[in-house]
């Protein structure tokens, strides 16, 4: 199958979670699957797409840069409630700190542990090396959609996503091959996410959990 594999850094979600999950069709589980992916994200527009060097580099957060022949697209709209729009866009760029690293082949790159944290940075450092270690990096589009956002409080958050990988493919570095494969169910995944604003008003991402093939992402 195409796509890269997927990143789980946690899937264990509390209860305030689990309403906002059941509310997108998820079982809250994922599967584990080495054909799963977490891609780049850029800035809180209803649609973005590569990252924005004026908006991610703003306020002191650090530059997020793509290479040409990739692009992620996020649509969504903004909610009019200011928390809830300033996580949904620190969550794209969750994503995007995470492709990011695997662009450059480093997970010493400083918007990875900016916009994430605890489990949600543990687990994408260990999948970028996945990446590394293969010498593979990804080209072409990635659509984000069908995006909802719950607060809990005053500093959390819950963010649930689909992305449609049917456009992105891995492609090996040294030879300069793309795995060219065919659009499948697969080729959707469901994203749960919580996120927690710190002190310096960054919501970061703390837990990813993700289920490839998801019906209630399927077209």
């Amino acid at each position: 199958m195409n796509r890269r594999p997927i990143l789980l850094a946690a899937i264990t979600l509390t209860a305030a979670a689990a309403l906002t999950l059941s509310a997108c069709g998820s079982d809250d589980s994922s599967k584990g699957k080495d054909n799963d992916k977490i891609a780049g994200a850029d800035t809180g527009s209803e649609t973005s797409a590569s990252p924005s060097p004026s908006a991610t580099a703003s306020a002191g957060r650090p530059k997020i840069t793509f290479p040409s022949d990739a692009k992620n697209v996020f649509e969504y709209e903004k909610t009019g409630n200011a928390q809830k729009d300033a996580a949904l866009a620190d969550s794209t760029l969750s994503v995007n700190s995470v492709d990011e690293a695997i662009f450059e082949g480093s997970t010493d790159t400083k918007a990875l542990g900016f916009y994430n944290t605890g489990k949600a940075l543990s687990g994408s450092i260990t999948y970028v090396l996945g990446y590394i270690d293969k010498g593979h990096t990804w080209v072409g589009e990635t659509r984000y959609f069908d995006y909802k956002v719950t607060l809990s409080g005053d500093r959390e958050a819950y963010v649930t996503y689909c992305s449609d990988e049917s456009k992105s493919f891995i492609k090996n570095k040294k030879t300069g091959k793309v795995k060219n494969t065919p659009t499948t169910a697969d080729s959707y995944v469901l994203y749960n996410t919580k996120l927690a604003q710190n002190a310096e008003g960054v919501w970061q991402t703390t837990v990813v959990a993700s289920n490839r093939g998801n019906k209630a992402c399927q077209p």
